[in-house]
């Protein structure tokens, strides 16, 4: 999926000669987290970030705390995954796009490749999702998938979604089956389930079972 028809141009990188009150301005006036710098030749430097740009004073220039500067970019040629990636590690929501030679083309907003997130089957295609965990040396996609397979399920995709103590959670979307034969399955596996969004009957036989002994030890 081609991203450059949705790099934004509207908003010129500031000099890096300009004031820090001329960059205290443009966030009063916008909605984003950084602002895109440029130095005197027009060579990107960096981005500088809101929180920041208030705590230095308005008559000082930029070139002055160009230490606080942060240096997060994407390539033109970079895959839309990829840089929803960038947003998320950045705390960002504007991307500045970099070409091969370092020029400056424009950015991204994060709204625009959420909403590309959004559009993928992963999302709008029906199905159940399952969040299953396992040990990170002990998981694999293509063991996740043959288990999905296997039971007639088709992986509409998959992801991890957290790591923790050497434990991976990967979150699935699976298209066109219930869920419960792959449950069992992937408990047979040694995958710990973590949630499904279907109904998981194993788990109900069972509470219903511990009801029903409850009941009994109680007569």
């Amino acid at each position: 999926m081609k991203l450059s028809g949705y790099i934004i141009n509207d908003i010129k990188p500031l000099n890096s000669t300009s004031k820090i009150s001329e960059l205290q301005l443009l966030f009063n006036q916008l909605t984003y987290s950084h602002i895109p710098i440029k130095d005197e030749n027009g060579i990107f430097l960096g981005t500088f970030f809101e929180t920041d740009a208030h705590c230095f004073e308005g008559d000082k220039l930029v070139s002055e705390y160009l230490y606080s500067i942060e240096d997060f970019f994407v390539r033109d040629s970079t895959l839309w995954l990829d840089v929803l990636e960038a947003f998320a590690q950045n705390s960002a929501n504007i991307m500045p796009v970099l070409d091969k030679k370092n020029n400056y083309l424009g950015y991204y907003e994060l709204n625009d490749i959420i909403s590309l997130f959004n559009e993928s089957p992963f999302f709008f295609e029906a199905g159940g999702v399952l969040v299953v965990e396992k040990g990170i040396n002990d998981y694999s996609f293509s063991e996740i998938s043959q288990i999905v397979e296997s039971n007639n399920g088709k992986l509409l995709g998959a992801f991890v979604s957290k790591v923790k103590n050497d434990v991976v959670q990967v979150t699935i979307k699976i298209g066109s089956t219930g869920l419960n034969e792959i449950i069992q399955t992937f408990r047979r596996y040694s995958y710990n389930i973590v949630s499904g969004h279907e109904e998981d009957s194993y788990i109900e036989s069972l509470k219903d079972r511990s009801d029903y002994l409850n009941k009994y030890l109680n007569m």
